[in-house]
Protein backbone atom coordinates (compact mmCIF):
# COMPACT_ATOMS: atom_id res chain seq x y z
CA UNK A 1 0.00 0.00 0.00
CA UNK A 2 1.03 2.91 -1.15
CA UNK A 3 1.12 6.43 1.34
CA UNK A 4 -1.62 8.38 -1.32
CA UNK A 5 -3.37 5.60 -0.66
CA UNK A 6 -3.83 6.47 3.19
CA UNK A 7 -5.38 10.30 2.44
CA UNK A 8 -9.10 10.36 3.87
CA UNK A 9 -8.17 7.46 6.73
CA UNK A 10 -7.56 8.84 10.09
CA UNK A 11 -4.31 8.49 11.92
CA UNK A 12 -4.90 5.67 13.78
CA UNK A 13 -6.18 3.54 11.02
CA UNK A 14 -2.83 5.00 8.81
CA UNK A 15 -0.62 3.93 11.47
CA UNK A 16 -2.20 0.19 11.67
CA UNK A 17 -1.86 -0.14 8.21
CA UNK A 18 1.22 0.83 7.47
CA UNK A 19 2.81 -1.13 10.47
CA UNK A 20 0.92 -4.62 8.96
CA UNK A 21 2.64 -3.53 5.68
CA UNK A 22 5.73 -2.43 6.72
CA UNK A 23 7.84 -5.10 8.39
CA UNK A 24 11.31 -5.26 9.70
CA UNK A 25 13.68 -7.13 8.12
CA UNK A 26 15.11 -9.27 10.81
CA UNK A 27 18.02 -11.06 9.24
CA UNK A 28 19.59 -7.78 9.01
CA UNK A 29 18.14 -6.94 13.01
CA UNK A 30 20.23 -10.15 14.04
CA UNK A 31 23.14 -9.60 12.09
CA UNK A 32 22.78 -5.56 13.50
CA UNK A 33 22.47 -6.87 16.83
CA UNK A 34 25.14 -9.55 16.67
CA UNK A 35 27.78 -7.56 15.27
CA UNK A 36 26.78 -4.84 17.53
CA UNK A 37 27.45 -7.24 20.20
CA UNK A 38 30.83 -7.48 18.97
CA UNK A 39 31.61 -3.84 19.25
CA UNK A 40 29.54 -3.70 22.68
CA UNK A 41 31.95 -6.59 24.10
CA UNK A 42 34.69 -5.08 23.09
CA UNK A 43 34.19 -1.75 24.90
CA UNK A 44 33.08 -3.64 27.91
CA UNK A 45 36.35 -5.67 27.59
CA UNK A 46 38.22 -2.34 27.56
CA UNK A 47 36.55 -1.22 30.60
CA UNK A 48 37.29 -4.21 32.50
CA UNK A 49 41.10 -4.16 31.94
CA UNK A 50 41.20 -0.47 32.84
CA UNK A 51 39.12 -1.62 36.15
CA UNK A 52 41.25 -4.79 36.54
CA UNK A 53 43.66 -3.27 38.80
CA UNK A 54 40.58 -1.47 41.26
CA UNK A 55 38.85 -4.86 41.05
CA UNK A 56 42.35 -6.78 42.55
CA UNK A 57 42.43 -4.25 45.01
CA UNK A 58 39.05 -4.09 46.45
CA UNK A 59 38.66 -7.55 46.64
CA UNK A 60 42.48 -7.97 48.92
CA UNK A 61 40.20 -5.39 50.86
CA UNK A 62 37.77 -7.73 51.11
CA UNK A 63 35.04 -5.76 49.53
CA UNK A 64 34.98 -7.99 46.65
CA UNK A 65 34.40 -11.71 46.17
CA UNK A 66 37.54 -13.26 45.12
CA UNK A 67 35.43 -15.86 43.20
CA UNK A 68 32.32 -15.44 41.16
CA UNK A 69 29.16 -16.82 42.95
CA UNK A 70 28.48 -17.92 39.07
CA UNK A 71 30.46 -20.04 37.33
CA UNK A 72 31.23 -18.67 34.08
CA UNK A 73 30.15 -15.16 34.86
CA UNK A 74 32.59 -13.83 31.96
CA UNK A 75 30.65 -16.46 29.03
CA UNK A 76 27.26 -15.25 30.58
CA UNK A 77 28.58 -11.75 30.34
CA UNK A 78 28.97 -11.79 27.16
CA UNK A 79 25.82 -13.50 26.25
CA UNK A 80 23.96 -11.05 28.02
CA UNK A 81 26.11 -8.16 26.02
CA UNK A 82 24.76 -9.94 22.91
CA UNK A 83 21.07 -10.11 24.08
CA UNK A 84 20.76 -6.30 24.69
CA UNK A 85 22.49 -5.24 21.69
CA UNK A 86 19.64 -7.38 19.32
CA UNK A 87 16.88 -5.96 21.91
CA UNK A 88 18.73 -2.50 20.63
CA UNK A 89 18.78 -3.26 17.30
CA UNK A 90 15.32 -4.32 17.57
CA UNK A 91 14.57 -0.91 19.06
CA UNK A 92 16.47 0.88 16.13
CA UNK A 93 14.08 -0.70 13.39
CA UNK A 94 11.13 -0.28 15.22
CA UNK A 95 11.66 3.14 15.69
CA UNK A 96 12.87 4.26 11.89
CA UNK A 97 9.49 4.54 10.91
CA UNK A 98 8.47 7.42 13.13
CA UNK A 99 11.90 8.90 14.07
CA UNK A 100 13.89 8.50 10.47
CA UNK A 101 16.38 5.98 9.33
CA UNK A 102 19.06 8.26 10.26
CA UNK A 103 22.84 7.77 12.41
CA UNK A 104 20.98 10.73 14.92
CA UNK A 105 18.31 7.73 15.63
CA UNK A 106 20.33 5.18 16.48
CA UNK A 107 22.59 7.44 18.67
CA UNK A 108 19.48 8.63 20.90
CA UNK A 109 18.24 5.33 21.37
CA UNK A 110 21.59 3.82 22.40
CA UNK A 111 22.01 6.70 24.48
CA UNK A 112 18.61 6.68 26.05
CA UNK A 113 18.73 3.06 26.96
CA UNK A 114 22.13 3.16 28.13
CA UNK A 115 21.41 5.62 30.72
CA UNK A 116 18.57 4.07 32.11
CA UNK A 117 20.71 0.84 32.04
CA UNK A 118 23.51 2.03 33.63
CA UNK A 119 22.89 5.44 35.59
CA UNK A 120 20.80 4.23 38.35
CA UNK A 121 22.07 1.09 40.05
CA UNK A 122 25.66 3.18 39.52
CA UNK A 123 24.46 6.16 41.43
CA UNK A 124 23.57 3.91 43.82
CA UNK A 125 26.77 1.99 44.34
CA UNK A 126 28.85 5.30 44.20
CA UNK A 127 26.61 7.03 46.75
CA UNK A 128 26.69 3.31 49.14
CA UNK A 129 29.49 1.25 48.44
CA UNK A 130 33.03 1.58 49.94
CA UNK A 131 34.30 0.91 46.54
CA UNK A 132 36.03 3.83 44.91
CA UNK A 133 33.69 6.03 42.59
CA UNK A 134 35.74 5.14 39.76
CA UNK A 135 34.06 1.78 39.29
CA UNK A 136 30.76 2.56 39.34
CA UNK A 137 31.61 5.40 36.82
CA UNK A 138 33.43 2.36 34.49
CA UNK A 139 30.12 0.49 34.98
CA UNK A 140 27.65 3.25 33.82
CA UNK A 141 30.04 3.91 31.08
CA UNK A 142 29.89 0.69 29.99
CA UNK A 143 26.04 0.09 29.66
CA UNK A 144 26.04 3.92 28.30
CA UNK A 145 28.52 3.69 26.19
CA UNK A 146 28.14 0.38 24.98
CA UNK A 147 24.51 0.62 24.54
CA UNK A 148 25.03 3.64 21.96
CA UNK A 149 27.97 1.84 20.14
CA UNK A 150 26.28 -1.49 19.60
CA UNK A 151 22.41 0.70 18.43
CA UNK A 152 24.67 2.65 15.83
CA UNK A 153 26.34 -0.03 14.30
CA UNK A 154 23.12 -1.78 14.22
CA UNK A 155 21.70 0.90 12.71
CA UNK A 156 24.41 1.00 10.23
CA UNK A 157 23.82 -2.53 9.16
CA UNK A 158 20.19 -2.17 9.58
CA UNK A 159 18.18 -2.13 5.46
CA UNK A 160 14.43 -2.62 4.76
Amino acid sequence: MRVADLQGRSTLSSILILEVCMSINRGRVWLGGLLGGVVWNAWSGYIGFKAAPLYAAMQNHGLFLKESRYPWFGAHWVVIVFIMSIILAHLYAWSRATAGPRPYTALKIGAMVGLCAGLPLSFAQAAWSPVPRALPLGWMMDMWVGSILATVVAGWIYRE
